[in-house]
């Protein structure tokens, strides 16, 4: 019986350490590949932020939560189709959500909105990256 349980839970610790494992091998491969940390939320309550990893993909940012198993993007605004509702300071309540943000911008994409908390140098490369779509395209919109 106590056989049993000892390779149960060294089954179980080894799961364990194999998924934080990949998480880990995923953000460094994420990063090496020109990404950016940033902070998405979708729902707009104080406790819904998380973190993650942002890449830019031709006319495509995607966007790869830290925490997920997914093997594709979680989110992906196009540029094209992107406009910005809305930029502001994070609020006092959300300082422990997103320390390291000095810049919250709401976008609308499609119709759906979310919202990116990112420091100076990231927003510095995202607004670049938004206006400097190629020739003959539209580009992103400003929402009045």
């Amino acid at each position: 019986m106590a056989g049993t349980v000892a390779i149960v839970v060294g089954a179980v610790l080894l799961l364990a350490c194999l998924l934080l494992g990949w998480l880990a091998v995923r953000r460094v491969r994420l990063m090496r590949g020109g990404g950016v940390d940033l902070c998405l939320r979708r729902r707009f309550a104080v406790t819904d932020w998380h973190f993650g990893v942002g890449r830019y993909r031709g006319d495509e940012f995607a966007w790869y939560r830290l925490t997920s198993f997914r093997l594709g993007p979680t989110v992906a605004i196009d540029r094209t189709e992107v406009e910005i509702v809305d930029r502001r300071e994070p609020l006092p309540e959300e300082s422990f959500a997103i320390p390291y943000a000095t810049a919250v911008l709401r976008c609308r994409d499609h119709g759906e909105d979310v919202e990116l908390a990112m420091d100076r140098d990231v927003l510095t490369g995202f607004l670049a990256w938004l206006e400097a779509t190629p020739p003959g395209r539209t580009g992103y919109r400003q929402a009045s």
